[in-house]
């Protein structure tokens, strides 16, 4: 994304790439691309064989030698995302006491997920902690709506081999003094028929929902945020930060899913170089656990009343609300035949509650979450 003179409006990038987000969603839950085509004849004299797929040119290094600095961005960033899904779901195991679920799961023509859930856990009544990696093809149609916001594409190809690699959890713990958080980090690139990256760009983000408000527990939630945003651009904090309350609103209500982040998208070399804006999500994604799990584990274990719990449940309706109503990713794949709906849905809350006509007490602490989700606050 250009300097702040040539920035796009959010909502629009937001249009445009949670919907092909939401299209890479839908290849990821379904696996819909048929296989290669096997080569069982040996060619004839004069014709070539086909080139190879970027998924069989990484299959064969990946073989061949290990993940490098000097290795393909596709490559590296499969293998980050990788290792800190292991970190993470390893720190919230070692605090639940129970383990993870782990589902893994492969793409006929490349790539595949790993699916890592806990349920009923001591701390969380819900977390989902996921990887995903897709290799594919892009149409003509779609290669001409992304070259919206990425002049690097081609528009007059018929098609391009894509790459897509992220990230993404959510927590929900079962104390409602304890906030759910979301994260998603991710990358996408597509490739020149030599193989050669033709485009590329990051998105990603991270935002916290709490039910009830504890103010220093989202001073610090950003703080952490913004220490890591700052070490790579001054200006990342504030314009990611706006960005997030503007899209996790729940319109039909008029407030805010929760207490927001950052959220970012299309992020390539109109920015900034490939290799700085790797480090700035390796610095966000880095910056999770810091950020939330001295929230999780003061809270984890304060008392609360039945009163209290319903209120949580009243929330993770709003929680639910968002993803099925306004989400654009969401829709797109529950709307798509054959869709994967366990991995699409896996970030809803175990319990919901929808109550009618319910209002806050008057001066309560719940009328107070309420105000602070009707307008975004400064929180540094």
């Amino acid at each position: 994304m250009p300097g702040p003179s040539k920035v796009v409006a959010p909502r629009t990038r937001v249009a445009v790439g949670v919907v092909f987000i939401g299209a890479i969603i839908h290849s990821m839950a379904t696996g819909d691309k048929p296989p290669p085509t096997e080569r069982t004849d040996p060619p004839r004299k004069g014709l070539q064989l086909e080139s190879p797929t970027i998924a069989e040119r990484d299959n064969l290094s990946k073989r061949e030698s290990a993940v490098t600095p000097a290795s393909p961005m596709r490559l590296r960033m499969e293998a980050f995302i990788k290792a800190n899904q292991q970190d993470i779901v390893r720190t919230l195991e070692n605090l639940d006491g129970q383990q993870f679920q782990v589902d893994t799961w492969e793409r006929p023509n490349g790539g595949g997920g790993i699916s890592c859930v806990l349920q009923d856990g001591n701390v969380f009544e819900k977390a989902g902690v996921n990887t995903s990696v897709v290799y594919g093809t892009l149409p003509r149609a779609a290669i001409r709506q992304m070259r919206v916001n990425h002049k690097a594409l081609d528009p007059d190809v018929e098609s391009l081999e894509f790459f897509a690699a992220g990230l993404s959890l959510v927590l929900h713990p079962i104390n409602p003094m304890a906030p759910t958080v979301h994260l998603n980090y991710r990358y996408f690139e597509t490739a020149n028929p030599d193989g050669s990256t033709n485009a590329w760009w990051f998105g990603g983000g991270t935002d916290l929902t709490p039910s009830y408000l504890f103010d220093e527990d989202v001073i610090h939630f950003h703080k952490s945020i913004k220490d890591a945003c700052d070490a790579h651009d001054k200006t990342y904090y504030s314009r990611f930060k706006k960005w997030c309350d503007e899209y996790f609103y729940v319109k039909h209500r008029g407030e805010s899913r929760g207490v927001g982040g950052i959220f970012f998208d299309d992020l390539d070399e109109t920015e900034k170089d490939q290799e700085s804006l790797f480090a700035f999500v390796q610095s966000c994604l880095g910056a999770f656990l810091p950020s939330y799990l001295p929230i999780v584990e003061k809270r984890k274990d304060l008392p609360y009343t039945e009163k209290e719990k319903q209120w949580q449940q009243l929330r993770r309706g709003r929680y639910v609300e968002f993803n099925l109503v306004h989400d654009r990713g969401t829709a797109f794949g529950l709307n798509t035949p054959g869709a994967r709906i366990e991995s699409i849905l896996m970030s809803l809350p175990l319990t919901a509650r929808w109550q009618y006509q319910h209002e806050p007490e008057k001066g309560s602490r719940e009328e107070r979450m309420v105000s602070v989700l009707k307008k975004p606050v400064e929180w540094l």
